[in-house]
This record gives C-alpha cells, structure tokens and sequence, in this order.
C-alpha cells in the first residue's frame, strides 16, 4: 500500500489552488509576525528607559495595535481554511470509501461486521482528517514560527541564542521514541472503537432477541467491558501526551536560567541595553510555545496516520466482482439463462458442483431441497453477487460477467423471505430502483401486489414512514410493499426466494395471488420451501448437497418416486402433524 501520508497530502492537492496557497499566506503572515514581536519589546522597553522619549512609546503603540491587528485578520483566515480543506477532505475520504463499499460483493459485507464499516467510515476518516487541518496545517504554521523566533533571535544574540536553544536536540530523541508508540496505541484505539459499533449495532437491531431471552445485564457488561478496555488505552495515550509539554519546559527551565544568569552579568557591565535583553527573553519563551504545541500536534498526526491506515485498508479492500474493461449492455426484453457446468465454493467449502440448468424465456422454474443445498447461493449468482468459481452463466448466450453489472441488475427482479424496507415513506420504499415513476405507476404496483387497501388504512398511507426494517408494519405487509416495488420495476428476470415461507395461512395467500400475477411473462427462478408454492410451476428442479439431482414437473417427480417424494412426503406428514394437533387442541 503506497505510504499513508503521501496518500492523505492527495486529498489535499485536491485544494492547492486557492485554499491551500491563501492558507499558507496567512501563516506566512502570521510567522512574520512572531518574528517581528522580538523587535517592538526591545523598542518599547529602549524608550521606556528613556521616559523622555514620549514619541517613540506612541509609535511603539501604534506597532503594537498593527501586529495585533494583522495576527487577528491572519488567525481568522488560517482557522476558516484550515475548517474548509479539512472538511472538504472528510467528504472526498468517506465518498471515495463508501464508492468502494458500494463496489464490494455480497462476500466482503458477510464477513465485515456492518458497525465496523460504520465506525471505519464515520469515527477514522474524522481521526485521520484531524491529522491533517490539526497536524500538518499546525505544523506548517507553528514550524513558520518557530524559524521566524529563532532568526529573531540569533539577530537579536547570537550567543545567548546558543545557550537558549541547547534543550531543543534533547526534546527531540524522546517525542520521536514516544511517536511510534502513540500510533500503536492510537490504532489500537480505533480498533476498539469500532468494536464497540459492532456491539451497538447488533445489540440494537437484535433488540427483540435480547429482551426475550433476558440478556440485557449480560449485554451491559459486554459493553461496559468493552468501554473499560477502550479506557485503559486512552489514558495511554493520554499520558503519552501528558508528558510532551511539561517534559520540554522542564529543559526549558534550565535554558531560561542559563539566559538570565548571562543577561544580567552583561547588563551590569553595559555589554547589553535593557531592550535587548528583554526582546530575547521575550523571543525565548515565543520559540518554545511553537515548539510545544509542535510536539503535541505530532502525537495528533500519529494518531491520524494509525486511523488512516484502517481507512485506506478497506478502501483498498480487492473488489471481487467486477466489470471488463468494455462491458456490454443487455437489451431489454425476455431473456434465457443457462447454467454451464457451474461450480461455486465459499473459501474451500465448494457450495454448488457442476450445475447444468436452462430457465427458458417465460419459464418458471423452482428450486426445492434440504436447507444448506446451495439453493439461495445459485439464485445470487445470476445478478452477479458473487461470481462463479468454475462454468458459467449465460443470459441469452452471452456470459453474465461480460454485462455491465448496473445493465444486468436492472433486468432482475428480486423478492426475499428476508424484505429489507428503508426506514423512509411507503411510497419511497415501494419506487426504490424506480425513482422517475410517477404516483399514479406506484398506486397501481401497490394494487397489483394487494397492498393498495392496507396502505390507505395507514395514518400518512402513502407517506407513512414505515419505520427501520420496515418493523411498523406485519411480515405480510413487508412482503407485499417489496412485491409492488419489483412490480413497479417491471423487468424481465424474476428471482423469488422463499418470499412466503415466513407468513402465515392468510398472509400467504394475499402474497402468492400478488405473485402470481408478478411472474406473469417473466423468466422466473422460485425457492421454495414449501412445496404446494410450485406445484404449477414449469419445471420443478431438486438441489441437494450443491447437485442438481433430478428435475421435471410435479407429477413427473413425484411419480418418480425419489428425492422429491422425499421431500414431499416429510411435509405431509409434518402438515398432517400439525393438523391432528389443530383438530385435537379444537
């Protein structure tokens, strides 16, 4: 990965022209004006030691006002641009990382906890953007000082000069040793942090599982476990920078005492005036306050280039579904799919093997078996989710991977058992993927999927904020706005999976009349755990242990007498159960 830092200065050639140029002009100003402070104290105190010369203390008031007057209207610019580059950066960081996300396969987001994204794009980019407006801009502007000082004062006394700045090499070797250790622990910091998001996130959302089972102490002292780690290594890097500031000015109590056992010799015996005196003293004591805060911003760069290290590692995270150099565009219309001799695995776990299978143009064709069969997983190859390890698919002849992916996924359609809503309007929800439809398009989709009457009970109907995950209303209601948004979509692939296993008798068949009229004339692909859902379907294919081992419709498999008899027969005697418990509990 190309050096942090280098990276990070990227984002901020971004702004060169004007920001950073009008930036740096103003701690250039601002430099200057440490620099010049040395020389109005020595005139002052020269003409206060001469009260005879009025004129001279009123021009040194006049100095006076103008330096401070200048430094104000050079701080103000400083402080607004450093403001506007360092936020314009966090923008371009958290977009340029969420483009990459955006990008990533169904894989990376199964394997990343969703609050550690949340915290690597949110809480590090910040961290690592303070870097940058709180460290190298405070470098620039502090270091300015301090070179303005220190010439100041070598003009002013070369020799006390030598004796002030002695303690500066010796500060030096220790904030170097304490710089790797604070981007340690800094990173350690932020690694914590985000897995207190994750804990968050699933606390959160799992909200129902935890009060069912009475798990809300346990999950306080996981948390409160958590934070007590955090702390410890926050007061690490708390005492690392605790010790920076006192640790220069213990040095520079020494230089201070050598300065003025010299000055004062030299004062009495006339080597030195007064004014002389005091402007390097004052000079003194203006280079240690940059070289202070410069030892601190230090440890705030260290901090920043350990977030940075997290941010650009997922940034550069490898996309493992992408488009050829000049991919194709799908026309619109009915289209065939072909499985090739297809073979998928997770990691070593090979999931599917060697699948052959045709869902011709109009076609309905569902997939049953065991769970775990790999059923889902071959679904989620079609929009190019994952990619296949071996074989191919083809839509139409043409290998999906050679499609553009924003081309093939608009011909999907997809309805899970899992319906994921916004937590946004029900008319937002309904016309996510098809946001130019008008109102009249989104009715008639919600009148198609059956959802038309149970949204105009709703307090807004249409505009009724639905809540996240959708959780203000039942698993039928979902099931059914999600039924009208692939309605409203229109496009010619369907892929249905499982989307009436989790509803009951009633629910089930207000979605399977909507679902049926949504397969109406469209290459379908159906996962269905209960097998009365595809009964009419035109071919009936069994999936077990990542095989295709037998197809055909209804009557021919169940004639057939094998896995699919299998298969229906432990639902009917699981369905006969249940109803012998219905009738004996009536």
């Amino acid at each position: 990965m190309k050096a942090v830092h280098w990276r990070l200065a990227g984002y901020v050639r971004r702004y060169v022209f004007p920001h950073v140029v009008i930036l740096t002009l103003a701690m250039v100003v601002l430099s200057a004006v440490h620099g010049l402070i040395p020389f109005v104290i020595k005139h002052f105190i020269n003409a206060l030691t001469s009260l005879k010369d009025v004129r001279g203390l009123r021009v040194v008031a006049f100095e006076i006002l103008g330096l401070f007057l200048v430094r104000a209207a050079a701080n103000f610019v400083k402080d607004y641009l450093s403001a506007y580059v360092g936020q314009k950066i966090v923008v371009d960081l958290r977009s340029d990382l969420n483009n990459n996300l955006q990008r990533q396969s169904l894989s990376f987001f199964n394997h990343t906890p969703t609050g550690a994204i949340m915290s690597r794009v949110l809480n590090d980019v910040a961290v690592a953007t303070n870097g940058i407006t709180g460290g190298a801009f405070s470098v620039v502007a502090d270091g300015g000082s301090l070179i303005a000082v220190v010439i100041a004062a070598f003009w002013l006394d070369w020799k006390l000069s030598l004796i002030a700045m002695v303690v500066f090499p010796c500060a030096v070797i220790p904030v170097t040793k304490f710089s790797k250790r604070m981007r340690r622990m800094a990173k350690k910091a932020q690694q914590q942090l985000s897995g207190l998001a994750v804990i968050l996130q699933e606390t959160f959302q799992g909200n129902r599982v935890v009060k069912a089972f009475g798990m809300e102490d346990y999950e306080r002292r996981r948390f409160d476990r958590e934070l007590k780690r955090l702390f410890r290594i926050y007061m690490r890097v708390a005492a690392i920078k605790a010790v920076t500031g006192p640790m220069i000015e213990a040095m520079g109590a020494f230089a201070v005492v050598g300065v003025i056992w010299w000055g004062i010799a030299s004062i009495t015996t006339g080597a030195r005036t007064p004014g002389e005196f005091g402007a390097f003293f004052a000079a003194m004591f203006l280079v240690y306050e940059p070289f202070k805060r410069l030892a601190k911003t230090n440890n705030t760069i260290q901090q920043s280039l350990g977030a940075a290290e997290r941010v650009f590692g997922m940034m550069d995270a490898p996309v493992e579904v992408s488009e050829v150099p000049e991919p194709l565009d799908i026309v619109h219309g009915p289209h065939t799919i072909r499985f090739e001799n297809v073979s998928f695995r997770y990691g070593s776990d090979w999931v599917l093997r060697q699948i052959d299978l045709e869902i011709p143009a109009g076609k309905v064709v569902a997939l049953v078996g065991m769970s775990g069969g790999g059923k889902s997983t071959l679904a989620d190859l079609i929009p190019r989710f994952y990619d296949v390890a071996d074989g191919r698919i083809t839509i139409d002849s043409t290998d999906v991977r050679k499609l553009r992916l924003a081309s093939l996924r608009a011909e999907i359609g997809i309805v899970t058992q899992h319906t994921f809503l916004f937590n946004d309007t029900v008319r937002a929800n309904i016309s996510y993927g098809s946001m130019g439809r008008g109102e009249e398009e989104i009715i008639a989709a919600a009148r198609a999927a059956n959802a038309h009457d149970f949204i105009s009970r709703l307090p807004n109907g249409y505009d009724t904020v639905v809540g996240e995950l959708g959780m203000m209303l039942s698993g039928g209601e979902r099931q059914r706005i999600a039924i009208a948004r692939a309605l409203l979509k229109n496009a010619p692939i369907l892929i249905l999976d499982e989307a009436t296993s989790s509803l009951d008798s009633e629910a089930e068949r207000a979605v399977q009349d909507a679902l049926d009229r949504l397969m109406a004339n469209r290459t379908t692909l159906v996962i269905a755990h209960r097998l009365s859902t595809v009964r009419n379907a035109d071919r009936i294919v069994v999936i077990s242990h990542g095989r295709v081992v037998e197809q055909g419709t209804h009557e021919e498999l169940f004639a057939m007498g094998r896995e699919y008899r299998k298969l229906y027969d432990l639902q009917f005697l699981a369905g006969s159960e249940a109803g012998g418990e219905r009738q004996m509990a009536g």
